[in-house]
């Protein structure tokens, strides 16, 4: 049998496992982007195997306990009752799939460079257990060039030829935690392979999962360069509105009504929001990618980095006009109680990664006030290397704070209890769109 004829045969079988939903499938990382991702597959009717290292996650999805909003709970616990979902930390399992997603951090370093070790180490474990006409599709948000030049090269340190012996592709997930009308499942995919038959393949697996339109494109480094430009373009449009933001309150304009005005334009014009700063692993995240990416081509990021410290600076302009605020009210920072109504990064999700109240809360306890904090979707969280506890929005604590500041616009906060009993609110957040302003009620 030719060379070309056994590529063919090794394609037409994978392919025929794949279409036919009797491929095994496999998920590295149970995180916000891998546990949702290997529930679709299971509900579609393969039968998936899911990886991580920690062993808490690992029971809880074997005894079909779910930890993150955006799966639901039946579904998850009739799936694993169904064996049709399994987690393991044992990776030899990889050995029975024909599938596997890598879906691990991809977080930044202390020096803002990417670390992509995790990446690194789930390849190596793949590496050690794939059989011939697997495909590998790494789904972590990079910089372009990853499955390329680190992926691809582990997988074949075992010998076998990507095209030939195995297939690889890079599809970037769009995971908008909370988003009540985009999930995984009907959230267009944008898929682009090492080669053509690597890219058929990929495609090939999402169409049979995924409602919304798989979108192939020529390489990885496209694919995984769209992301990076999907997550810069809000992060630069989020820095300019803050810049406004701040422009507008030194010139006494509500910014609030100036997006409003805006936004009547019916076209040139995408309206975007001002806040306490940026939060989550993508946005604030992934355009360091870039820039970092960029040095090897001798190219500085200028508008990109801008962009990053306009929002990273957000949080100290917050407990600046907190200081302020109290201030007027005749209050110094030191020693006074500002509550802080949410930590979750965005609204109606319990996502605190990178969440800007974070910072705030550090810079206000290091200016002596005394912090406290509310959310209905956390109960504890760390920060700065200490663990604090949430606690219950209620009249008493309304009251007996100096401020109240609304950080996270959750949707079932009791907003109307809050603007009868708070001394002073500072809404960053326009969750009182229709209130006058008045030294009671300050917006961002």
């Amino acid at each position: 049998m030719s060379q070309i004829t056994k590529e063919q045969n090794l394609l037409a079988k994978t392919l025929e496992r794949v279409k036919g939903r009797t491929a095994r499938l496999g998920v590295v990382g149970l995180g916000y982007v891998g546990l949702p991702l290997a529930v679709e597959k299971a509900k579609a009717g393969y039968e998936v195997i899911g990886f991580d290292v920690q062993q808490e996650r690992i029971d809880m999805v074997n005894q079909g306990i779910n930890y993150i909003g955006d799966v639901v709970d039946d579904e998850l616990k009739n799936l694993v009752m169904n064996n049709k979902l399994q987690a393991t930390l044992d990776y030899s399992y990889i050995k029975e799939l024909d599938v596997v997603s890598i879906c691990v951090p991809t977080p930044l370093d202390k020096y803002q460079q990417p670390n992509i070790s995790y990446v690194q180490a789930s390849t190596r474990e793949i590496a050690k257990y794939m059989n011939k006409g697997t495909l590998v599709v790494l789904e972590s948000t990079t910089y372009p060039g990853t499955t390329e030049e680190i992926v691809k090269p582990i997988l074949e340190s075992t010998g076998f030829i990507c095209g030939e012996d195995f297939y690889l592709a890079y599809s970037p997930e769009r995971v908008d935690p909370g988003n009540k009308e985009y999930n995984t499942k009907n959230t267009p995919k944008v898929v682009g392979g090492i080669t053509t038959n690597c890219t058929k393949i990929a495609a090939a697996m999402y169409e049979q999962i995924l409602e919304g339109e798989v979108h192939c494109v020529s390489s990885p480094a496209v694919a995984e360069m769209e992301k990076i430009l999907e997550n810069t373009f809000r992060n630069i449009n989020i820095a300019l509105v803050n810049e406004m933001a701040i422009l507008c309150e030194r010139m006494g304009i509500d910014i609030w009504e100036v997006i409003e005005a805006a936004k009547t334009k019916p076209y040139g014009f995408m309206a975007f929001y001002p806040g306490p700063g940026l939060g989550g692993h993508c946005i604030p995240i992934d355009p360091w990618y870039l820039t970092w990416k960029a040095r090897e081509y001798n190219y500085h990021t200028r508008l990109i980095e801008v962009a990053g410290e306009i929002n990273n600076s957000m949080p100290e302009f917050v407990v600046d006009r907190i200081s302020y605020i109290l201030n007027e009210h005749k209050k110094p920072i030191n020693g006074s109680t500002v509550y802080l109504l949410g930590v979750a990064y965005k609204k109606d999700i319990d996502d605190y990664r990178e969440s800007p109240v974070l910072k705030i809360i550090e810079i206000l306890e290091n200016r002596g006030a005394i912090v406290q904090t509310s959310d209905p979707f956390i109960d504890e969280f760390d920060c700065a290397g200490k663990d604090y506890l949430t606690t219950p929005l209620t009249k008493k604590a309304l009251q007996t704070a100096d401020i109240v500041v609304v950080t996270t616009d959750h949707s079932n906060f009791d907003y109307d209890l809050i603007e009868k009993e708070a001394k002073v609110i500072f809404d960053t957040r326009n969750v009182f769109p229709n209130k006058p302003l008045s030294n009671r009620y300050i917006k961002l």
